[in-house]
Formats: structure tokens, C-alpha cells, sequence
């Protein structure tokens, strides 16, 4: 919510009258949603086919229109171009937008407020709107803090561009933590953790389903994929941050049925024999 809500408040009436469009699996759509309803702003969501069905009913709920068109997000991102150039409308990119990056960046500064004693944060990475606003706020206010990212395995394009040092196409992004699944990297973002990360892991699907069922066990937090892979990254991380204060975020709780199914009842894998996200 605190992206869409950084987005819409930037803007000014004229632009907020037009109206706004972006591409999402699900949390960017529901944050720009409810800043339109705040504020009085038509926004028009573009999701994939086969995207979170709790996700698609609570940005209708929250009164924006919907468009479920495309493979995967990369693909809902281009159809969500060509409405923006056929309505005259403006379009908040979920991850290569400065203002989406700096309501991002809020969850860090208060993590930092309540723990100034963090030594290493973990964070999950989808095109890095997060990651990157914590290493902005890091770098201001805690520089000695090391930001680590961690991205689903079978979702992998910043984690391998970012080895590989240079912007990488990743040809899938089938992860049930689908708020992590883009098959590309971003200007606003990849240079940054290029240059700040401290390091960067990739987790399989049975990890972030194992860091959402000790959430649940332990926290009582529902957290969907994407909210857990920061966890799943610590216990990848575990001997390296040993014996430090380490932050991580639950940064999402819309997890759907059939992943919970998945998680907690071994169902078949929610994306199982189906088109990749």
C-alpha cells in the first residue's frame, strides 16, 4: 500500500484525474488500487493469465478495472504500455518508477528506527523496488549495514545478472511466490544492487514454502511466497550472518489456496503442469 500511496500523492490533480496503469502479480495492483480509491484516482490493473485469484478479486473490490491478458508479467507489462498510449493515461511501472522505489524504501527506514542495532538485512528480490530503497536508506543512515537479496530459483533474472555482472533475459519466472516473478531487470534498480548488495542467493520452491510454514508455525504470519523468500534467503545465509542482528520483511499475505494446499497438505505444486507465471 505505501508505494501506491508514495506514487499517487506525488502526483499532481491532473495527472491523479487521468488516471494510472501497471502491471502486476498482485501487491503493486492492490496498493495503487486502494491510493486511487483514497484519492479519487481510475486505476487500471493488468495482470496475467492464471495470476492469484484473491489478488484479482481484491483490486476489483478496491475498484479498479482489471485486465487479464498475457503469459506472465513481462507480457501484461507491455499490454499494460499500450493502454497508457491509447488512453493517455500515466503508467506506474511496479519497479522502474523513482517514487514506487522511495515508498519501498519506508519499510527500511522503519526497520532501522525501531533496531538501529541491525547489522545485515535480508530482503526478497523481484525487479528490486525494495532492495534498492533499502540500500538508499542504508547508505544515509546505517552504512555499515550489509543488504543481502534473495530471489526464487526458478525466477532467477536479477540473481543472474547480478553474478554475471551485467543485465541478463531470464526465459522463465515460474515461481509460486509469484510477486518475484519477472523474467527481466531494470534500470532503476539493477546498477544499484550491482554496486550495493553484499550478496545474493537464490532459493528453491521447498525452501519458500518451508520459510512460509515456519512463519506460520512460529509467527502465526499467512505469508504468501514472495513474504517468506527473505527468510528462505537467511537459512541459505545462515553460517555467513551467524551470530548477527539480521532484519528481514514479511512483505506480503496473499497467499491463494492451491499454494497453501501445496505448502501445507502436499498437493501438486500449484504451477504444475500448467503455463509458466
Amino acid at each position: 500500500m505505501r508505494n501506491g500511496l508514495s506514487v499517487m500523492t506525488a502526483m499532481d490533480a491532473e495527472a491523479r484525474a487521468r488516471g494510472v496503469v501497471a502491471a502486476t502479480r498482485g501487491n503493486h495492483g492492490l496498493g495503487l488500487a486502494w491510493a486511487g480509491r483514497e484519492l479519487g484516482a481510475p486505476v487500471t490493473i493488468c495482470v496475467p493469465h492464471g495470476n492469484n485469484p484473491e489478488k484479482n478479486a481484491a483490486i476489483r473490490g478496491l475498484g479498479a478495472v482489471l485486465v487479464e491478458e498475457g503469459r506472465d508479467y513481462d507480457e501484461s507489462l507491455a499490454i499494460s504500455k499500450e493502454i497508457v498510449r491509447r488512453e493517455g493515461r500515466e503508467l506506474v511501472h511496479s519497479t522502474n518508477d523513482a517514487r514506487v522505489i522511495a515508498g519501498a524504501a519506508t519499510m527500511t527506514l522503519e526497520m532501522l528506527e525501531e533496531r538501529p542495532d541491525l547489522e545485515a538485512i535480508v530482503l526478497s528480490v523481484g525487479g528490486g523496488s525494495q532492495i534498492v530503497g533499502a540500500l538508499a536508506v542504508a547508505r544515509a543512515l546505517a552504512p555499515g549495514v550489509e543488504i543481502f537479496g534473495v530471489q526464487a530459483a526458478r525466477a532467477p533474472a536479477a540473481h543472474d545478472s547480478w553474478h554475471a555482472g551485467r543485465p541478463l533475459l531470464a526465459d522463465h519466472a515460474d515461481t509460486f511466490a509469484d510477486g518475484l516473478a519477472t523474467r527481466s531487470t531494470y534500470e532503476m534498480t539493477f546498477p544499484a544492487m550491482r554496486e550495493g548488495l553484499a550478496g545474493f542467493v537464490a532459493c528453491e520452491e521447498d525452501e519458500i514454502a518451508e520459510a512460509v510454514r515456519v512463519l506460520m508455525r512460529c509467527t502465526h504470519n499467512a505469508a504468501e511466497g514472495a513474504g517468506a523468500t527473505g527468510l528462505a534467503g537467511l537459512f541459505r545465509l545462515r553460517d555467513r550472518l551467524a551470530g548477527r542482528r539480521v532484519g528481514i520483511a514479511i512483505s506480503g499475505g496473499n497467499v491463494d489456496a492451491a499454494a497453501l494446499a501445496w505448502i501445507f497438505g502436499g498437493a501438486p505444486h500449484p504451477l504444475a503442469g500448467g503455463t509458466p507465471t
